[in-house]
């Protein structure tokens, strides 16, 4: 449908863009699209609320089959706060290398919700489920169907 909209990407907001991207680039498989600073006069300060003292770097990354899926912001200069418990936000991935993806979130100490059945609407398995969160508190829910 022309009217339809359509979901394009999720931003981020992150204190370390390297550790970041040492999630979602090298443990993930995200690729970046482009990396650059943000200017003063960036859309980002009024939309996210950002004091002007922050400093901001932006980061596109892409999956194989989209462009620029997910943005991380780097904000620098200001301390960001904590994310609220219970959470209230999660980006949803699919992640065919689910097992090997696991190992390394596991790995890089990140906190892993223990894996799951994914129930279709029936409640038969078909898939399996995880979820964790990333260095700045993000929750990461992670799926793969029994058929990838």
């Amino acid at each position: 449908m022309a009217n339809s909209p359509t979901f394009k990407r999720i931003n981020l907001c992150v204190a370390d863009l390297e550790r970041s991207l040492a999630v979602y680039r090298d443990i993930l498989g995200f690729t970046v699209d482009y990396q650059r600073d943000s200017k003063e006069d960036s859309y980002s300060y009024p939309v996210f609320t950002f004091p002007k003292e922050a400093k901001l770097r932006f980061a596109t990354l892409n999956t194989a089959s989209q462009e620029r899926t997910l943005a991380l912001t780097e904000v620098t200069g200001i301390e960001l706060p904590l994310m609220p418990v219970p959470r209230m936000v999660a980006a949803v991935i699919n992640c065919p290398a689910f097992d090997e993806v696991i190992e390394k979130v596991t790995a890089a100490g990140l906190e892993v919700v223990p894996p799951q059945h994914l129930p279709d609407q029936d409640g038969n398995p078909k898939g399996r489920e995880t979820a964790f969160i990333d260095p700045d508190g993000h929750l990461i829910v992670l799926y793969v169907l029994n058929d990838q």
